[in-house]
């Protein structure tokens, strides 16, 4: 565990393109019934939601699919998720509710403030055009304390994911999803977590809470 130092502001000229501009409606129209990265990594993903979440915790999965990589063994509150292939969120067994909503049209969500405790963002975070919007949004709807945790890999729709983030390094992304944070004035310094399982795609996980009351010391992942 260490901190996340963030990058300046200033991003490179279309940073934030992508080789694919057409609508995401068009690419997410037909659903995918796949993971994205090794077994082994999304066992550790689950991990970690497991030792960060505790019962009766209000989550929201941003960027969802048919699975949201939440441990079964943990009851919460509730959990929405977030997508847009409506036929993948409706067989994710771990939603309580879905939204369809791309985010890259509208990074704002019809959802009330300080709703949720932990704002849940899995091997999508590359696909973001608008980000800081969105991690505003983000703030927004978790209550004083919440905690935003941003989980990736090295894996991606080259297509869709954004130019800049094709072009730097794992300590880069590290730095630039942090940054998404620092941004909004709203978080406090992110905290950065290697949980890459041996012999399996890597696994970088970016945590930062909400000003307010929450202690994230308190939370224990060795």
């Amino acid at each position: 565990m260490q901190k996340s130092k963030p990058v300046p502001p200033n991003f490179p000229r279309h940073f934030f393109r992508r080789t694919d501009e057409t609508s995401d409606d068009v690419f997410y129209r037909d659903a995918r019934f796949v993971t994205h990265v090794d077994n082994a990594t999304i066992k550790e993903l689950t991990k970690f939601y497991s030792e960060m979440i505790p019962h009766n915790s209000n989550v929201l999965d941003l960027m969802s699919s048919w699975v949201s990589h939440l441990p079964s063994d943990i009851d919460y509150k509730q959990v929405i998720g977030i997508g847009m292939n409506r036929q993948e969120l409706a067989s994710n067994q771990q939603l309580d509710d879905f939204v369809i909503h791309d985010l890259n049209a509208k990074p704002e969500l019809a959802l009330p403030n300080s709703e949720f405790d932990f704002v849940l963002n899995a091997f999508s975070v590359q696909y973001l055009t608008q980000p800081v919007a969105v991690f505003s949004t983000i703030a927004r709807l978790l209550r004083p304390g919440g905690i935003s945790i941003v989980a990736f890999s090295h894996r991606m729709f080259p297509t869709k994911a954004i130019n800049g983030w094709q072009h730097l390094n794992k300590e880069d992304r590290i730095r630039l999803v942090g940054s998404y944070h620092v941004l909004t004035n709203d978080f406090e310094d992110p905290i950065y977590f290697d949980r890459s399982p041996e012999k399996a795609d890597p696994l970088s996980i970016v945590v930062s809470r909400k000003r307010g009351l929450h202690d994230l010391a308190n939370h224990k992942t060795d």
